[in-house]
């Protein structure tokens, strides 16, 4: 009966198999792309309908722009932020802070009455 070691190391074995398994595929699809894609810019600028200079710029935006991750449903032309979002984490007892530049009465408003919401659970349990 093989150890708990043995699954741990085979696990591990699997999950690096699999990720050389994507990425030899990725790196076929890519490769494979990027013969079509010159191919075309090859066709093109013996056509005359692009310079030679113009042909492997639009080769290499090609495979810059296949490289990328696509969003599924979202604006492709909406760019990802450079940094997660933040999120402030409050202790119970602590009060939030409020931002200068927040000018919108709407955020102090619901901070407000997430305050009284706090005091109110506070209370009920210590009824």
């Amino acid at each position: 009966m093989p150890g708990f070691g043995d699954i741990v190391q085979k696990a591990f074995y699997l999950g690096v198999g699999l990720a050389s398994y994507a990425g030899e595929k990725a790196g076929g699809k890519l490769a494979e792309l990027r013969s079509q894609v010159q191919k075309l810019a090859d066709e093109m600028v013996a056509k005359g309908e692009m310079s030679t200079e113009e042909a492997r710029r639009f080769v290499e935006d090609m495979m810059k722009q296949a490289q990328q991750p696509q969003a599924s449903g979202e604006n492709p032309e909406k760019t990802p932020p450079s940094e997660p979002r933040r999120i402030e984490i409050l202790e119970e007892d602590e009060e939030p802070t409020v931002k200068e530049a927040s000018t919108d009465n709407n955020v102090d408003e619901l901070r407000q009455q997430v305050l009284e919401l706090q005091d109110e659970l506070k209370r009920l349990q210590r009824d």
